[in-house]
């Protein structure tokens, strides 16, 4: 694996750019996906912190996916020899307003390509870095990690659960089921077999059921807070720690800082297990 990892380090430095456009359907299906009553979007209407998530979807023809419903990797992304692939955690820096309407671009570059050895294996962490700009200019900053992992050994038992970092002020639980990880799937054009493939996630990547997408259980986070604080996010960070399984009721949870400028944001499952961590600071 060291040998292999010295071969993917070439990627570090890979490029890619794209446009997208921020229209009114996609921002409707996702309101509905959210379970919002919100008016029917129209030209110039604020888009919403975080929603960015369901721009610049990968597509790859239908001969090019790989047998983890992904595009095969080594395009972009280095063509990591491990199986299991999961959204790690990003940071985020909002420089200015994205608009229904709009078209947008992308411009992404790996950061860097790194070896861990965790203690259920090795892991390789793909950092990316991605700036989004808008015809006004550059709009958001994106540092992304994506984790790649082994398969799962059934003789090592699983990590202790971690706890919430604090005692929660605003709290929302959902109940996720796998219409709601279709239809955001769908949204982000994700074929990744293990949010929606039972006998898949089950059978060769050892998941007791569905797993929910780190990018919808990061949305949430960026939803709750938009609930309570009305402030924009300027600046936000996540980390995803535990897979969420779809049976599990979801704690989406947070408090604010004494001076309502920054907040802490987490994720729990329905036995306290903490899933995601999140902070995010607000103008």
């Amino acid at each position: 694996m060291s040998q292999d990892l010295e071969s993917l380090k070439k990627w570090i430095g890979e490029r890619e750019t794209a446009i997208d456009y921020i229209t009114i359907p996609a921002v409707h299906r996702l309101a509905a996906m959210l379970d919002r009553d919100d008016p029917f979007p129209k030209h110039g209407d604020p888009f919403p912190i975080g929603w960015h998530a369901i721009l610049f979807p990968r597509i790859a023809r239908q001969s090019q996916i790989g047998p983890d419903g992904h595009p095969q990797r080594g395009d972009f992304l280095p063509p990591v020899p491990l199986p299991r692939r999961m959204f790690a955690g990003k940071r985020v820096t909002f420089r200015s307003d994205l608009r229904v309407g709009d078209e947008v671009r992308r411009e992404s570059v790996i950061q860097d390509v790194e070896l861990k050895q965790g203690r259920t294996g090795q892991m390789v962490f793909v950092t990316v870095k991605t700036d989004i700009h808008s015809p006004r200019g550059l709009a958001i900053t994106e540092e992304q990690k994506i984790v790649y992992r082994e398969a799962p050994d059934p003789k090592v038992p699983p990590p202790p659960p971690q706890t919430a970092p604090a005692q929660a002020k605003w709290e929302k639980v959902i109940s996720p089921d796998p219409v709601l990880l279709f239809r955001y799937s769908a949204l982000t054009f994700n074929g990744h077999r293990i949010h929606y493939d039972l006998p898949y996630v089950t059978q060769i990547e050892g998941y007791p059921g569905l797993i929910v997408n780190g990018g919808l259980s990061t949305l949430l986070v960026f939803e709750l807070a938009r609930q309570h604080v009305p402030k924009p996010v300027v600046r936000f960070s996540s980390r995803n720690v535990r897979p969420l399984i779809v049976s599990d009721r979801l704690h989406v949870c947070g408090t604010p800082s004494p001076d309502n400028k920054s907040a802490k944001l987490w994720v729990t499952n329905h036995e306290g297990a903490l899933a995601l961590t999140a902070d995010a600071e607000f103008a």
